[in-house]
C-alpha cells in the first residue's frame, strides 16, 4: 500500500514538471516591459487590444456561419495576438479597455468596422473570406505603423512578432479565395507590399509554434480536443492559421 502510494505521488510530481516544463517553453518569462510606456505607447496598446479583439470577434461569427476551419484556426491565432498585448497593458497597470462582450467596442471607428464586416461577410463565403483579407489587410498596416511611432523595445518586438502572424493569415485567406477563382484588392497597405507578402513563404513568428493553442469550436468531423493542432481540415476547403 504504501509503495503504491508513493508510486503515485512519484508520477504526479513527474506530471506536474513536465507540465510546468512546457508552459514555460510556450510562454516564455521574458517578455517584461523594462521601459515606461509613454501617452502614445498606451494609445496605441489599446487601440490594437480592441482591434486584435475585433479580428477575433468577427472570424468567430463566420466559423458560426460557414463552418470553414481557417476562420476557426485564426480566431484562435487572435486571441493569442489580445492576450500578448493585454500582458503588456497589465504589467503596465493598466486597465484593459477591450469589453468582455462580443462585438462591443470603445473605439467608435472598430466598432463601426465591426459592423460594416459582419454585415459584408454574411453575403457569401466569398465575401466572408474577403472579409478576412481586410482584416489582415488592416492589422498590418496598423502594426506597421505603430511600430514606427514608439521607442519601446518590448512593444516593438510584439508588434513585429504580430505583423508577422497577420502576414501568414493574409496569404492563408488569400490561398482561399483563390481556390474559388476570387481575388482581394489592398485597402490599407499598399500593392507593392501585398504583392511581395504574397510571395513569400509561412513565416516562424516570434515563438515560432505553429500548434493552436486554443479553444476548441470545431464542429463536425474537425472538432479537437486538448492542445491540438488548430482544427484540422474539416468541412470543404479549410486551410489552418499558426499562432500568430
Amino acid at each position: 500500500m504504501k509503495k503504491s502510494f508513493l508510486m503515485l505521488t512519484i508520477s504526479l510530481l513527474l506530471a506536474f514538471t513536465t507540465q510546468a516544463s512546457v508552459t514555460q517553453k510556450q510562454f516564455p518569462m521574458n517578455n517584461q516591459v523594462t521601459t515606461s510606456l509613454n501617452e502614445n505607447d498606451i494609445k496605441i496598446l489599446k487601440h490594437m487590444r480592441e482591434e486584435e479583439k475585433l479580428a477575433r470577434d468577427v472570424y468567430d461569427y463566420l466559423y458560426e456561419k460557414y463552418e470553414l476551419p481557417i476562420f476557426n484556426n485564426i480566431s484562435n491565432a487572435e486571441q493569442v495576438h489580445m492576450d500578448r498585448v493585454l500582458t503588456v497593458l497589465t504589467q503596465n497597470g493598466i486597465k484593459d479597455p477591450a469589453s468582455s462582450e462580443v462585438g462591443i467596442f470603445n473605439n467608435i471607428e472598430l466598432q463601426q468596422l465591426y459592423y460594416d464586416l459582419i454585415a459584408q461577410g454574411d453575403k457569401s463565403i466569398v465575401d466572408a473570406l474577403k472579409v478576412g483579407a481586410t482584416i489582415e489587410d488592416v492589422d498590418i498596416y496598423d502594426l506597421m505603423k505603430f511600430t514606427k511611432e514608439t521607442n519601446n523595445p518590448s512593444i516593438i518586438r510584439i508588434f513585429e512578432n504580430l505583423t508577422c502572424g497577420s502576414r501568414n493569415h493574409m496569404r492563408a485567406f488569400i490561398g482561399l479565395l483563390e481556390t474559388y477563382d476570387a481575388t482581394y484588392t489592398p485597402k490599407y497597405i499598399s500593392t507593392k507590399l501585398y504583392k511581395k507578402i504574397l510571395k513569400g513563404k509561412h513565416e516562424k513568428c516570434g515563438m515560432g509554434s505553429s500548434s493552436g493553442m486554443g479553444r476548441q469550436k470545431g464542429k463536425g468531423s474537425s472538432k479537437g480536443s486538448g492542445r491540438g493542432s488548430g482544427g484540422g481540415m474539416g468541412k470543404g476547403r479549410g486551410m489552418g492559421g499558426n499562432r500568430y
